[in-house]
């Protein structure tokens, strides 16, 4: 499979993986203007900076945030890291689609020897994940690193765009999400409506607490992007809020989204869902309570993701 997608197949890729998420044709065979006349350019990430190709084709990426990137503006990575040793990409992601891209150890763990034997042009990964081993990877291919993933998202993607030389692509991709968005807004009801509409996510952890999350984490920041309300004790900075079973009157809200990770046997989930404090909660007397895939919810950071979940949320919310 080729290193990178032609225009019409990244058409085609935007179209499948995220309805209304169309990738700009301009320029997307063409060299950035950056590019310098060596076809190199210099990019400015959080390490310093990196000479990267001028349209990079064999890519290797350390993150889901960056995968996501990547497949948004229709490169198809060399390599990438999985959630665990033996897991598979992301399953929002269509796996024919990923088919050649090898896996290279787990996020936060990856193989360094795997990676420098795909002969990447470029690494994208972030700080939080790989400075440590910065150098390391630097010495295989030029490496960008953003600061840290989440609630950055979008300013993480316009790094990788800028690294793969695919501004064009991600400037197309942003309007189209910001449409979304407004599209979502006002079937809602307009934005005074979505306002005072309280909504959370709520994720049952095998063999951990549940938690609610809070405003410094990708869902929360799509949350406040819609302009919908948030429960007061979750509408603050900071990751996650945990709960214990007799501390469910803490996720009090309108609308509760929310997933299992692992074995849901061995998380609080039973407990909770069959108790009397989650029965009596706004959300569940009133059928406004949505399970979702925890793979989109917590690992989709990028514009397809985020496009997929704005489809969930639009068709549990709205009906359509």
């Amino acid at each position: 499979m080729p290193g990178h997608l032609s225009r019409r197949a990244a058409l085609g890729l935007a179209a499948g993986l995220a309805p209304g998420l169309a990738l700009a044709a301009c320029g997307a065979d063409s060299p950035s203007p950056a590019a310098s006349s060596a076809g190199t350019r210099t990019v400015r990430h959080a390490r310093g900076e990196s000479t990267v190709p001028a349209r990079a084709s064999r890519v290797v990426v350390l993150d889901t945030d960056a995968l996501d990137s990547a497949v948004t503006l229709g490169i198809i990575p060399v390599g990438a890291t999985t959630v665990s040793d033996g897991a598979g990409f992301p399953d929002y992601l269509p796996g024919d689609r990923l088919a050649d891209t090898k896996a290279v150890g787990a996020i936060g763990q990856p193989n360094l020897e795997a990676i420098a034997a795909l002969r990447p042009d470029l690494i994208l990964s972030n700080q939080v994940r790989d400075d440590k081993r910065y150098d390391q990877l630097a010495k295989i291919a030029p490496t960008v690193l953003s600061k840290t993933t989440g609630p950055t998202w979008k300013e993480n993607v316009r790094l990788h765009a800028e690294a793969l030389g695919r501004q064009a692509e991600a400037a197309a991709a942003e309007a189209a999400y910001q449409a979304k968005v407004r599209d979502l807004i006002t079937a809602l009801g307009g934005p005074a409506k979505a306002a005072a509409t309280r909504v959370e996510m709520a994720r049952f952890l095998a063999g951990a607490p549940t938690r609610l999350y809070l405003n410094d984490t990708f869902v929360g920041s799509l949350f406040k992007g819609l302009g919908v309300g948030r429960p007061a004790n979750q509408d603050k900075p900071g990751f996650s809020l945990e709960i214990s079973p007799e501390q469910v009157d803490q996720a009090a809200a309108d609308v509760i989204f929310y997933s299992v990770y692992g074995d849901a046997a061995k998380s609080d989930q039973p407990k909770i869902l069959g108790g009397a404090l989650w029965r009596n909660l706004d959300a569940v007397r009133n059928g406004r309570v949505f399970q979702v895939d925890d793979g989109l919810w917590m690992l989709g950071i990028g514009y397809t993701g985020a496009g997929l979940i704005l489809d969930q949320m639009r068709k549990d919310l709205v009906g359509g």
